[in-house]
């Protein structure tokens, strides 16, 4: 092939890291997201891995219809809920569970046909303002869930944690404190933990811990690593040298000529850029990993090529493999250095990318 841009997605860090997740959160069940096409590592590819979860949060029906089609049972759960009165037979349909944040959806559902009950979660808002119902709202709102002959009478509740990933906020314990008495109230099993309340806040993790990123090998804390958490990789982003040149000192790299050569230096050539899902403000002296060691970039990401200072690896060969992230180099480092963070990066996977599974055990 004539770019050998790979994903390789690792499966059993996948399982790994559904186990560890478990292992911090004995006593709960686990809603493995697998949104946004698994976080950029495949939806069906992931939801086989992971189907050790009890469930998985999705995004819309399409990603439940996926999953019914891999031949999954697992309970599916809309998280940003139904959006029109059709979505209910589907659902029905696709055995399909959804969050219920707002006044409208109890309409559609009030409204609903007769038929087999669909099973709902009840979203409060304790500080996150974006979906669910407001406290002072939630007891006459679940109430009117609960009556709805459309719906199962085992409704379990959920927040969401906004600052969990920030140590120290105390927005989080505010958080915790607004739902749980509230929560306990309205009698169902109780979700509020998401990767980063995983990982920050065991009492936070109730009956269910919602786990994205984790799963993922990525940390959603600022300068961590999953590493750093006993979590790995599930994704290892590589290509190839494609071509070195000598470069005369002075003389300039790249679009923009933004990088001078300070010696005569060896330039790598890197078969990648922001046309296959590389950040392209990602600074200057952003590693790679070639030949096991760490490589700064120079110059400018362009559409299909990244230029790297060959310096410390005076050895490296045209058609050597080129590690952009994953094993040996944390996506998160990457992330840091482009002003972003690693979950944006693994879901930015462009077509010309080709994803690959490994299933040996993790190394």
């Amino acid at each position: 092939m004539s770019r050998a841009v790979r994903a390789t997605i690792h499966l059993q860090a996948l399982r790994h890291n559904l186990a560890r997740v478990r292992a911090l959160a004995p006593a709960a069940k686990v809603l493995a997201v697998v949104k946004a096409d698994g976080y950029g590592h495949g939806l069906e590819r992931v939801a086989k891995a992971l189907k050790g979860a009890d469930a998985f949060g999705v995004a819309s029906i399409a990603d439940a219809r996926l999953i019914r089609a891999a031949g999954l049972k697992q309970r599916v759960v809309m998280l940003s809920g139904l959006d029109e009165p059709v979505d209910v037979e589907e659902m029905r349909w696709l055995d399909t569970e959804t969050v219920i944040h707002h006044e409208s959806q109890i309409r559609i559902l009030e409204a609903a046909g007769s038929g087999k009950s669909l099973r709902c979660w009840f979203k409060i808002d304790t500080g996150m303002h974006r979906l669910g119902f407001a406290p002072e709202q939630a007891k006459a709102a679940y109430a009117r869930l609960a009556a709805c002959a459309s719906v199962d009478p085992c409704i379990p509740v959920m927040t969401h944690l906004a600052t969990s990933d920030v140590r120290g906020d105390p927005i989080t314990a505010t958080q915790i404190e607004r739902f749980a008495p509230l929560a306990h109230d309205l009698d169902g099993e109780l979700s509020a933990a998401n990767s980063a309340g995983v990982l920050g806040f065991p009492e936070a993790q109730f009956d269910w811990v919602r786990v994205g990123g984790l799963l993922y090998g990525v940390s959603p804390v600022d300068g961590e690593t999953g590493l750093d958490q006993g979590f790995q990789p599930a994704m290892t982003l590589s290509t190839k040298l494609i071509a070195i040149n000598r470069v005369a000192r002075g003389e300039r790299v790249g679009y923009g000529g933004v990088y001078a050569c300070p010696e005569d230096m060896d330039v790598g050539v890197v078969a990648f850029g922001y046309g296959d899902g590389y950040p392209r403000h990602a600074r200057p002296a952003t590693p790679v990993l070639l030949r096991g060691r760490e490589v700064p970039i120079i110059g400018r990401v362009s559409m299909d090529l990244v230029t790297v200072d060959l310096r410390g690896v005076p050895e490296a060969e045209v058609g050597d493999p080129v590690v952009l992230w994953g094993r040996g180099l944390p996506v998160e480092r990457i992330a840091q250095a482009a002003e972003t963070i690693g979950y944006e990066l693994i879901c930015g996977m462009t077509r010309r990318v080709v994803f690959v599974e490994d299933d040996a055990p993790l190394p």
